[in-house]
């Protein structure tokens, strides 16, 4: 299984970046889905995720009206679209996945087996 995130970059505040996480090895279909973020001497956290089943989807206060997580199962892809960016938006981006969980909405890094590489935004002036 393999989890290819793409899409980070620099962008002034106010700006929009989508992130971009190709799956390889499963089909995302019958997966739950997140995305997690780290900043610099900071834990990991949940900004994102969709559940496998009805696509419910849980969003961290800090980015909520302002982010979107989707995926196309033809294509087998994730992504989050990151509107309104604020400097403390800034960090390493991991998409994650695990095999479906039903009903139940994982938001927990341990909850999640398969992890991408990370991708960097930085949000800056």
């Amino acid at each position: 299984v393999q989890l290819q995130a793409s899409g980070g970059g620099l962008v002034q505040p106010g700006g929009s970046l989508r992130l971009s996480c190709a799956a390889s090895g499963l089909t995302l279909d019958y997966c739950a889905v997140a995305w997690f973020r780290q900043a610099p001497g900071k834990e990991r956290e949940g900004v994102a995720c969709m559940s496998s089943c009805d696509g419910s989807t849980y969003y961290a206060d800090s980015v909520k009206g302002r982010f979107t997580i989707s995926r196309d199962n033809a294509k087998n892809t994730v992504y989050l679209q990151m509107n309104k960016l604020k400097p403390e938006d800034t960090a390493v981006y991991f998409c994650a996945t695990r095999f479906g969980s039903g009903w139940y909405l994982p938001t927990r890094s341990d909850e999640y087996d398969y992890w991408g590489q990370g991708t960097q935004v930085t949000v800056s002036s």
